[in-house]
């Protein structure tokens, strides 16, 4: 019997209808701008995020990188999150790449407030790096999968503005965010002025991101990738699997969500705390959580200790009910080892 895969939900495998799709996909030359698939791509992303143009990239991480170079200059100082993660998970690329450094901002369960953007921004002074961005995540990994309000959304880009800030919004989870609000993913993000989507997180495509934002932008962002390396050449094969997965993976997030939540609960059940999910994030406490990694997997469950006595379990397209109730079997033997 396979492992129930609670890693991430980055694990999924391409279904039987998104591989027909993939070599069914009509190709070209990305690099050379005429893979009608990936142009296909492209434009339906740019639409559904409320946005001018993409860019479709290997990864978020890419994604978020080009974004970071688009609006800064070296010196600069990039506001984020202190769960945000450009800082926490993108290798230092900011510094690397952009030559910027990072200033992290308090937040509540994975959310900064507009009073404290407005506060992070210093006053021109020669001894400081003058912040040129901010960049929102949504939903907020480190914060528990937890979803902004949109007012909260308004406010952040309001007192970016405010204080000449570009904004830029790290959705690689943002339709996740959007099906739990039950709102349109444009409304929620159009008025950033530049999102990444990931496609090989909850809408199961096996490679891929996008840039979205102005035509100018965009422009100059694949300039940006290219020297990055991340220029493919048929890439419609990707594309077209993201394209599968925004005809057919959007909805079936709320069932994600669903599963979290009825994992959550019965770990509460089971004697655990656990942080209430709003996506497909579940952050439980577990003693001696490194081990509890180890015994887990032995008994068909994977998942990741996030600190001594923490885990996250991420729920999937790959993850159904038995798989839960699998996991849930799994957490009780182990609670019954750690307290002896």
């Amino acid at each position: 019997m396979s492992p129930v895969d609670l890693r991430s939900d980055t694990v999924t495998r391409p279904t039987p209808a998104m591989k027909t799709a993939m070599f069914a996909a009509p190709l070209g030359d990305d690099v050379l701008g005429d893979d009608p698939t990936v142009l296909a791509l492209e434009a339906r992303i740019a639409a559904e995020t409320g946005q001018q143009a993409a860019l479709f990239t290997p990864s978020g991480t890419m994604a978020n990188q080009i974004a970071i170079a688009l609006h800064t200059r070296p010196g600069d100082e990039v506001l984020m999150a202190d769960t945000a993660h450009p800082y926490h998970y993108e290798a230092g690329g900011a510094a690397m790449i952009s030559g910027v450094q990072t200033r992290l901002l308090p937040t509540t369960n994975g959310q900064m407030s507009a009073e404290a953007v407005a506060l992070g921004v210093r006053k021109p002074d020669v001894h400081h790096a003058p912040a040129s961005l901010l960049c929102v995540e949504d939903t907020s990994n480190k914060g528990g999968g937890t979803v902004h309000d949109d007012a909260l959304l308004a406010a952040l880009v309001a007192a970016a503005k405010a204080n000449n800030l570009a904004t830029h919004l790290d959705g690689a989870r943002a339709y996740n965010a959007a099906v739990a609000a039950g709102e349109l993913l444009a409304n929620r993000v159009g008025r950033f002025d530049t999102v990444s989507i990931c496609f090989s997180k909850g809408l199961g495509a096996p490679v891929g991101s996008a840039l979205c934002g102005s035509h100018e932008l965009i422009a100059r962002g694949r300039r940006v990738r290219k020297m990055l390396g991340g220029g493919m050449r048929q890439a419609g094969l990707l594309a077209a699997a993201a394209l599968h997965a925004l005809d057919h993976h959007v909805e079936r997030l709320a069932d994600d969500h669903k599963r979290a939540r009825t994992l959550a609960m019965g770990l509460m059940v089971e004697g655990y705390t656990v942080r209430t999910p709003q996506t497909n994030l579940v952050y439980v406490d577990v003693p001696k959580a490194a081990q509890a990694q180890d015994f887990l997997a032995t008994h068909g469950v994977l998942a990741f200790a996030t600190g001594p006595s923490q885990m996250r379990l991420v729920t999937h397209l790959d993850v159904d009910d038995a798989g839960i109730e699998r996991t849930l079997v799994a957490f009780r033997a182990w609670r019954s080892v750690a307290s002896q």
